[in-house]
């Protein structure tokens, strides 16, 4: 009896111990978790997807089928968080966050934002949840995209594209934002102020082609304060070119070219160089 007693409790030990190891092993998910944040202008764009690969397998027609619904990716639906309201297709939405569904087809792929984002799968999928359906073109690409990415390119200060990648098909379509009233308000408001933007204000206004005897007025400004910053002298050397005094750029790129070659700055000799060979 005392055998038998002991035997068990041994046994219930063994047990314990390997069901408590077990519990603590961890492996590698099949589909990896990847999230994204992308400054766009002022704000930014979060993307958080789910990452299967191909595995020798073939994908579009077969895995994912054509003129279907797809979760895009692996296990739970991804989701597109904006801070504020963007322009998609020609449709302004609002700042939030919205499930991504996709329906590949040969040609153009439907892209679907969808006001449910807790989704696992396309099995509840409900069109009546839509947001915005709208046309994405896609494209074969020559390298084949093993892991399936979803990516922010080409990126500007009033936008960028949205891509989707895998196996030999690309597909991309626009995200664009407007910030421009909210960016003047701010720089109206921080020239009111003892420590005033003259530098980044006079960059904003000569990239956005704005008023360039504003920015020329700023960069100068900017220029007093620093007047042995090479970077400055470049940028006020292109502003001064652009609002047609040759004479001005010329003599900014040359004070700049001077003091980026007393400070061994090579990337700044080469570009006051160039401004002063346009102004030529």
């Amino acid at each position: 009896m005392k055998k038998t007693f002991f035997s068990l409790v041994f046994a219930g030990v063994i047990l314990f111990s390997t069901q408590e190891t077990q519990a603590q092993a961890k492996f590698p998910p099949a589909s990896s978790t990847t999230k994204i944040e992308q400054g766009i202008g002022i704000k930014k764009a979060t993307l958080l997807y789910q990452r299967p690969n191909v595995n020798s397998r073939k994908i579009f027609g077969e895995l994912v089928p054509y003129d279907q619904v797809w979760r895009t990716g692996a296990n739970g639906i991804p989701s597109l968080t904006f801070e504020e309201e963007v322009t998609i297709a020609g449709n302004k939405v609002p700042a939030g966050t919205y499930g991504l569904f996709t329906i590949p087809t040969k040609g153009d792929w439907t892209i679907i934002l969808s006001k449910n984002v807790e989704q696992w799968g396309a099995y509840q999928y409900n069109q009546s949840e839509d947001f915005l359906r709208f046309q994405a073109k896609s494209r074969q690409i020559s390298d084949k995209v093993e892991t399936f990415t979803i990516a922010f390119e080409n990126v500007k200060p009033n936008g960028a594209d949205l891509t989707l990648s895998w196996e030999n098909t690309k597909v991309s379509f626009p995200i664009a934002v407007d910030q421009s009233q909210e960016i003047l308000a701010g720089i109206e408001e921080a020239m009111k102020g003892e420590k005033k933007p003259y530098f980044a204000a006079a960059q904003y206004y000569f990239q956005n082609n704005l008023d360039i005897n504003k920015a020329v007025e700023w960069v100068k400004e900017a220029d007093k304060d620093n007047t042995k910053a090479p970077y400055i002298k470049y940028w006020k050397a292109r502003m001064l070119l652009k609002a047609g005094d040759k004479a001005g750029a010329t003599k900014a790129a040359t004070e700049g070219i001077a003091i980026a070659k007393a400070t061994n700055n090579d990337e700044y000799i080469k570009l006051n160089t160039q401004v002063l060979e346009e102004a030529k």
